[in-house]
């Protein structure tokens, strides 16, 4: 048993246990596995450490004396997160189990240490699905874990929806063979499916949910611009806003400042800076690209109170604990419920301590996702994430992990993978696909022999027995897979951070470019890296970054629905939010001009302009969808009568651009959003031939095809663009039946596109009446469409001139609209109710 009780423990320290605690400390004594979810800062991690003690007390395990071999194994999806921890689990164990070791390893763990641990690993191990990979690779790896008694999965929600997650599953389901008395634990603060996620973690249903339902509070509120306006775009009030983010900055000790991309991040770090040059080194910045001892530096800053703000990404908005930060801001929407959540949480980031986080809107129609995204989190409309299913990428390079961790034999490992929620539906052919394709290459690799990974002995067991594939595997074990990054580095010396190869292979030297919160030259290229020196002018291109557009969520989408819905009925008149009232000019315009959107009809709006006729459907399906379904209208369009078409989307609508007059029949007929052959429509509009090909490239990765390089010497994002595309056509050509290529397809379908989504959308679509409205001028809802498209085709200062021109005319049309129907639209005014025929 421990020295001192856990109850005794925080007593010591003024603390009274919450009853979710006290619920995860005996079911993990009684050896039951589980998943705590409860509010950030709540207490999660104590209430899951002590409970590991108690579970080894009662399995006998010693805690004075020597120390007791590896038990514990926390997993973390960050390794921000990972020293985090280490210091909070070792706070415990002078008085509870002072024999107990915490050790860390994670790919920034030094060589020195990784040696020692190698020779004896602590009790308990932090670490991640990626060194846990590792881990298995080794020979004596059972030896080594099957006193593994405990495991816990930290952020359990930022795992359970990737390929990381199922990478998790496999290693769970080969400690569950080794050790079946062994328990999991999941954490997590922002989950909609916790019984679904709790299976998934823990391999059945019979594990034990606790929810932590604290009193916290939870402030959710809105900077309001001065000005909405009556039409917005994207970053339309981003300047407008300035200040008043300034005047929160000045009114907290510590502020922590979201965007939700890595390219935001460093306009407002830049922004800060100008507005407040006396904050310099009092404001700092924060996102996975800059090199780790930025990081660590900046995060050492927020734990010492040193910092006034720090503006971030998603590196920041996981469980590291910033007692000191007194206020988050949100720059734009955040897109989603748990985001938000999960972002509030850094702020009070303790027990009984509130929760605050500020929006702050970059155009008007983030003003009512603002107010949606509060009622939908207080009331508790979580989106939900469910496991991919059976990514055949991670099985393969779970084959030869497994191999060279003391082998497998084929009937066992079978049955032990499918006990994994990710392969319940695995079939034997599958399976046996996947053990071909290790031992082989498939049909068409068995004439190369760096292909043939996995070997069978004469005892039945596959090994690897080739020291170059397997010092290659353990190089690239994982599932993260983004574009070919470069080192950024000072031509003095010193490295900057990293930044992906397609950026820089678009620079010329002498370009500037603004990196790191610095304005850059660019000098030149050397083996991999961009060499760099400090600008002599102050402004540069802001990088941009692979995968940084997020999209609305359902649960975010229906509630902004529901609140444009009690507008135009005039439900909000009385009770209006101070976020929908800032926003009443531009809404009060949209139905003047045309109509709001409405759940269960479909708003579909046509402008005839120079460019051609214009398109505006409304289906709050989301960017992903939008992505898919635009292209999909336009090719059903052009079925009928040949068209040449330019593309636009947001997460509220799309909007198709013809050079000729459309044939709208298929439109008002409901033909055009039939969900009949739709698999078969999708693939044909997208050409899915091309987005399956860069689909194929990271399953390529995954599944050990394409090998990145060897530390020092990276592999450029040509050559492994060049390998993948080799792959791919040899696979196509001469293994049609490659399962690698179906997975990639499904990916493209299911994830890219939101294939079932799409259908869905396309159901409601062909439901709903049509709100069908001819425009004089662009709408407020149209306007950020045109304006979307607008900016792919124009500098800045040939857009400026359009935009201009675009939003004269669409006041005029307005103002001209109020005059005659002697109805002035201005703030805080509603137009006349519609009547439902109008």
């Amino acid at each position: 048993m421990p020295a001192v009780s856990a109850e005794a423990w925080f007593a010591a320290r003024g603390w009274t246990p919450f009853d979710f605690q006290r619920r995860v400390w005996a079911a993990m004594a009684a050896g039951a596995s589980g998943l705590l979810h409860a509010t950030t800062g709540s207490g999660k991690t104590y209430a899951v450490w002590l409970g590991a003690l108690q579970r080894a007390a009662a399995l006998g395990v010693p805690m004075r004396g020597a120390a007791p071999p590896l038990g514990v194994l926390w997993l973390t999806p960050m390794r921000a997160l990972a020293a985090d921890t280490v210091r909070a689990l070792r706070e415990p164990l002078a008085d509870l189990a002072p024999a107990w070791t915490v050790g860390l390893r994670t790919g920034d763990t030094p060589a020195a240490e990784r040696a020692r641990q190698d020779r004896r690993l602590p009790t308990a191990l932090v670490t991640t699905p990626e060194s846990l990979s590792l881990l298995l690779t080794r020979a004596d790896a059972r030896a080594r874990l099957t006193g593994v008694h405990t495991v816990v999965v930290d952020e359990w929600h930022e795992l359970i929806g990737n390929k990381r997650g199922v990478q998790v599953q496999l290693a769970l389901a080969r400690l569950r063979r080794w050790n079946p008395a062994f328990v999991t634990w999941g954490l997590s603060a922002t989950l909609g499916n916790l019984a679904e996620a709790m299976a998934t973690l823990v391999g059945d249903d019979r594990g034990v949910l606790v929810q932590g339902r604290l009193d916290k509070p939870l402030v959710i509120d809105t900077l309001l611009p001065h000005e909405p306006g009556r039409f917005s775009w994207g970053g339309h009030l981003g300047a407008q806003m300035l200040r008043p983010v300034v005047d929160e900055i000045e009114r907290s000790s510590t502020t922590l400042v979201f965007t939700n991309t890595r390219s935001q991040a460093e306009i407002w770090y830049q922004l800060l800076l100008e507005a407040r040059p006396d904050w310099a080194g009092l404001v700092a910045l924060h996102h996975g690209s800059l090199d780790k001892a930025v990081r660590e530096w900046v995060e050492l800053g927020l734990k010492d109170g040193r910092l006034k703000a720090v503006v971030a990404t998603s590196s920041l908005d996981l469980g590291v604990d910033f007692l000191p930060v007194e206020r988050v801001l949100q720059i734009g929407s955040a897109k989603g419920v748990a985001r938000l959540l999960q972002r509030a949480g850094r702020s009070g980031h303790a027990p009984g301590r509130a929760s605050r986080v500020t929006l702050v809107p970059t155009n008007t129609l983030e003003l009512v996702e603002a107010a949606a995204a509060r009622r939908a989190a207080l009331a508790g409309r979580v989106e939900s994430r469910a496991s991919p299913d059976k990514p055949l990428d991670v099985l393969v390079q779970h084959l030869v992990t497994v191999a060279l961790g003391g082998g497998f034999e084929p009937d066992a490992l079978f049955d032990e993978v499918r006990t994994a929620p990710a392969y319940r539906g695995l079939t034997r052919a599958e399976f046996d696909w996947a053990l071909a394709f290790v031992v082989q290459g498939g049909a068409s690799l068995a004439a190369y022999p760096e292909y043939h990974r996995v070997q069978r002995g004469d005892d039945g067991v596959y090994r690897v027995v080739d020291r170059g594939i397997a010092h290659r595997h353990r190089l690239q074990v994982g599932t993260i897979v983004s574009d070919a990054a470069m080192q950024v580095k000072w031509l003095s010396g010193g490295t900057i951070g990293t930044i992906e190869e397609g950026f820089i292979a678009r620079l010329k030297p002498g370009d500037h470019f603004v990196f790191a919160g610095r304005v850059l030259e660019y000098v030149r290229t050397r083996e991999m890296t961009a060499y760099v020196r400090k600008a002599s002018q102050p402004k540069g291109i802001v990088p941009s970054w692979a995968g940084s557009k997020m999209p609305l969520s359902s649960e975010m989408a229906d509630a902004v629905q529901a609140l444009l819905e009690g507008f135009a009925r005039g439900d909000l008149v009385d009770r209006a939010e101070p976020e929908i009232e800032a926003a009443a000019p531009m809404l009060a315009t949209q139905q003047q001009r045309s109509r709001l959107p409405r759940a269960g009809r479909l708003l579909v709006e046509r402008y005839r302009s120079r460019e051609g006729e214009h398109l505006f459907l409304y289906p709050f399906g989301g960017r992903l969808v939008h992505g898919g379904l635009a292209q999909l209208l336009a090719w059903r369009l052009a079925r009928t009568a040949p068209n040449t078409y330019s593309l636009s989307i947001n997460d509220y609508g799309l909007e198709i651009v013809a050079a000729k007059p459309l044939d709208l029949a298929p439109l008002h007929d409901g033909t055009l959003f039939a969900t009949a052959n739709l698999l078969a429509d999708v693939l044909a509009s997208l050409g899915s031939g091309a987005l399956a090909q860069r689909r194929f490239r990271e399953i390529a990765r995954v599944a050990g095809l394409v090998f990145n390089g060897y530390p020092g010497a990276p592999k450029s994002l040509r050559q492994l663009q060049a390998s993948s595309s080799l792959f791919y056509e040899v696979f196509r050509r001469y293994d049609a039946g490659n399962l690698l290529l179906a997975q990639a397809e499904k990916e493209v379908l299911a994830q890219e596109l939101e294939l079932g989504r799409l259908e869905a959308v396309l159901r409601r679509m062909a439901a709903a009446p049509l709100d069908f409205v001819e425009l004089a001028a662009p709408s407020p809802f149209a306007l950020p469409l045109m304006v979307e498209r607008l900016r792919e085709q124009l500098t800045t200062e040939k857009l400026k001139d359009r935009l201009a021109r675009i939003l004269a005319e669409a006041e005029a049309a307005v103002d001209a609209d109020a005059a005659a129907a002697a109805v002035p639209v201005r703030s805080g005014t509603r137009p006349r109710r519609r009547r439902p025929d109008e």
